[in-house]
């Protein structure tokens, strides 16, 4: 998995740009457009928090696990309709901004979670953490499917017969560099500029220390036996548009966002890494999907009985 020091870098250390451009309880997941992108960045963000209550079968006095919840926003909308939430995300600031917030945050490694840690949930969450549930590493020596089950046994035995977990989350692409010709090490490098493997290079950067699963098949096989498929639903061009939106608010001018970045002058400086995540003027993430490297995918799973 990302070590906590991987998702510090990723999330803490700009914690405070993107409160100031998202909000407090900053939503830094796939919005759900469905198609009409005339909608606000907010009633997408919404619409999609409706989607994971409606799917998960919860009500006032569930009680639901969000596994990487970030800065809280779907423990916030959970708040909002009576049900009782608890958080776990490996990032400091995060779960001191949802503390602020009065809200029930862990920072803990959802890999580790037992029902001994915070008893049973009537139903769990994650949006956009599965990508850093398995590392580089992991894929590399053959564990990354090992990975992906014991986080699903994890999963399961928090839960009751047919209670629900909704997992959002990237995926590779059906134009990802085949399994085989990947070089991971060629990616920690710095491939020809503009190829396919440099924006996978810049992405590795943002989020070091994460891997994804190879398509939707590949999360649903993994989590068999201790889950069925309810629905998937495509969200890929719902993402471009989310990114769309959230790189005209990062980028809109401010004097205390200017102050803060200044005051990151000495890592610009420093670590090469940092210029290639978060200052190279690329939205990686965006391009990638474009290219159809990286697709999207909201998959409701049902516990076995």
């Amino acid at each position: 998995m990302a070590r906590q020091r991987d998702l510090e870098f990723t999330y803490s250390l700009i914690d405070r740009i993107f409160r100031l451009s998202l909000g407090e309880m900053a939503d830094f997941s796939g919005a759900k457009y469905d198609g009409d992108f005339s909608l606000t960045l907010e009633e997408a963000q919404r619409r999609k928090h409706d989607f994971v209550a409606q799917n998960l079968q919860i009500g006032a006095g569930s009680r639901v696990l969000d596994l990487g919840c970030g800065w809280g926003p779907l423990l916030n909308y959970l708040r909002s309709i009576g049900v009782k939430g608890v958080g776990v995300t490996l990032s400091s600031a995060q779960a001191a901004a949802c503390r602020r917030h009065g809200l029930e945050v862990n920072v803990l490694d959802c890999r580790t979670i037992t029902p001994e840690t915070f008893g049973r949930f009537d139903a769990v969450a994650s949006l956009g953490a599965f990508e850093h549930f398995c590392s580089p590493e992991e894929y590399r020596a053959g564990r990354h499917e090992e990975v992906y089950r014991g986080l699903f046994a994890r999963i399961a035995s928090v839960l009751p017969d047919r209670g629900r977990f909704y997992l959002q989350t990237m995926v590779f692409g059906r134009n990802m560099i085949p399994p085989e010709q990947i070089d991971i090490d060629a990616l920690r490098g710095l491939p020809p500029r503009g190829s396919d493997a440099w924006y996978l290079a810049l992405l590795g950067r943002q989020f070091p220390g994460s891997w994804l699963p190879f398509g939707e098949e590949h999360i649903v096989s993994c989590a068999e036996p201790y889950f069925r498929l309810v629905s998937s639903s495509n969200g890929r061009l719902d993402y471009i548009e989310t990114i769309t939106q959230w790189n005209a608010r990062i980028g809109a001018p401010s004097l205390r966002k200017t102050l803060f970045k200044l005051a990151l002058l000495p890592r610009w400086l420093t670590s090469a890494d940092f210029r290639l995540a978060f200052t190279s003027g690329v939205s990686a993430n965006k391009v990638c999907f474009e290219r159809e490297l990286l697709d999207h995918y909201r998959l409701v799973f049902e516990k076995q009985q």
